[in-house]
């Protein structure tokens, strides 16, 4: 029965999930190479730095991406592949990123909870140990998979605690 509803479910948003609008002009938003307020803009360019042209190389960046009447520049994030360089590229390394060092932080605990006075560790970290976690961090993707399939990544279910209630 519980599949049966499942099944029944899932095709239920399957039919009502609506394809995504997508406007042509992106909402009014124009290449800022073509703006006239971001020209203005890139007109009075300040340098960033001690580079000389910091302001210019900046404005010539900027001048890829879409910009809205004032002149700004906007990220369109409505998954379109032409623009993933913008948000979906930064945003998939910022999750491999973060997985990564939860990851090495979830090993380092698991292996020091072994040891005999596991709070210290947590408190004051054994450097060696830490540093050849997160040098084997990077595969984290692929030792998450192996650890979902074997069960190790889940907790059994007679280890979790049921209320009374």
């Amino acid at each position: 029965m519980k599949r049966l509803l499942a099944l029944i479910f899932a095709l239920c948003i399957w039919f009502s999930v609506a394809p995504t609008a997508s406007a042509d002009n992106v909402s009014g938003l124009v290449p800022c190479s073509q703006s006239k307020a971001f020209q203005q803009r890139a007109a009075t360019a300040r340098n960033t730095n001690f580079d000389p042209d910091s302001g210019r190389k900046r404005f010539e960046r900027y001048s890829q991406a879409m910009c809205g009447p004032e002149g700004l520049p906007h990220l369109v994030v409505d998954g379109r592949l032409d623009r993933a360089g913008d948000f979906i590229i930064p945003s998939i390394l910022f999750l491999y990123i973060a997985g990564w060092i939860g990851w090495v932080g979830r090993a380092y605990i698991q292996s020091v909870k072994k040891e005999a006075n596991p709070e210290y560790k947590e408190i004051q970290l054994d450097v060696p140990r830490a540093v050849g976690f997160m040098l084997s961090g990077f595969t984290w993707p692929l030792a998450a998979v192996k650890e979902l399939l074997t069960g190790e990544l889940t907790a059994k279910e007679d280890e979790i605690p049921v209320s009374i209630r």
